[in-house]
């Protein structure tokens, strides 16, 4: 691979001197699509033809071209390059991201296109599943949405429901958190986020809700009573992060996309170890995501 100076840090200012030219994005994006040498999309091939367009490549055995862009959620941007750049930053190393109407009046475009590139670097924020939850954890449901005369609890219409499960950092930190929309609180839909994120291994504390109970042959689940101020504080405090993120930068979250907001706050929950190469981080992940068109994104939330 190149050798590249990987952005490090928070500052924006020098973000910004950083990515001001498409020269310099372009570049970035370069080291980590052909780093480790080209290889052709369409039929496999890992040998060059000459193209004498900067940051393409042009397959020696189809000849067909690709960009440095080609099949990434960078793919087809309608914007430039250096805008592009900026939202991913303000997503990823900013403390609480920013609403798509702020994004759009700061970059220059309309809120419809802002939000559609933001549900794109949402989609690369997805977690793997391949670090599941370990050591001790919480697990809660919780409804999202606006709030509702005589609409409480599991009986709530018009709120999207949730399941959230957080690591534990000691005994009142958060380490890791991951959260998941069901459709209710059945054992088969709460088995979703345990299978995905939660190590069998991990000493799991859940309420009483009988929705756990069948899982309690497959994962170590201890089942008590909540009482509130006296038990599942760290949880709590993750599930009014949730709410107070979404109504104090979002406002309400269309039930549809909440997933990915989901997705967003976590990411930069579990990253938050690794803050200072938070936006190094998501872009790798953007190169390396399949290119979504916009008309196709709500369906990828649904995978």
């Amino acid at each position: 691979m190149e050798t590249i100076e990987i952005f490090t840090g928070q500052n924006e200012i020098e973000f910004i001197q950083r990515f001001s030219t498409q020269e310099s994005c372009y570049s970035y994006l370069s080291h980590y699509k052909w780093g480790n040498g080209f290889k052709c999309s369409h039929c496999g091939s890992t040998e060059e033809h000459f193209c004498s367009k900067a940051y393409h490549k042009r397959c020696k055995k189809c000849m067909r071209i690709f960009s440095v862009t080609s099949n990434t959620l960078f793919h087809n941007v309608k914007f430039d390059i250096v805008k592009a750049f900026y939202m991913v930053f303000k997503m990823s190393a900013t403390t609480k991201s920013v609403s798509a109407e702020q994004l759009a009046k700061t970059v220059g475009v309309n809120r419809k296109t802002a939000l559609a590139f933001q549900h794109k670097i949402r989609l690369a924020m997805r977690s793997s599943g391949r670090y599941p939850l370990e050591g001790q954890v919480e697990v809660d449901e919780a409804f999202i949405g606006q709030e509702e005369p005589n609409a409480i609890g599991r009986g709530a219409e018009n709120k999207a429901q949730i399941v959230v499960a957080v690591e534990k950092n000691g005994g009142k930190g958060i380490k890791r958190v991951y959260a998941r929309t069901i459709e209710n609180a059945s054992a088969t839909e709460l088995k979703q986020l345990f299978d995905k994120h939660i190590s069998t291994q991990a000493q799991v504390l859940t309420d009483k809700w009988r929705g756990y109970s069948p899982l309690t042959e497959l994962f170590n689940i201890t089942q008590e009573k909540s009482e509130p101020d006296k038990n599942f504080k760290v949880m709590h405090r993750c599930i009014q992060q949730i709410k107070s993120w979404i109504r104090g930068i979002h406002h309400s979250v269309n039930k549809v996309y909440l997933q990915a907001y989901l997705d967003e706050f976590c990411y930069r929950i579990n990253r938050s170890i690794h803050k200072n190469t938070i936006f190094d981080n998501l872009i790798v992940r953007m190169i390396k995501h399949q290119h979504i068109a916009v008309k196709q994104i709500k369906f990828a939330y649904s995978i």
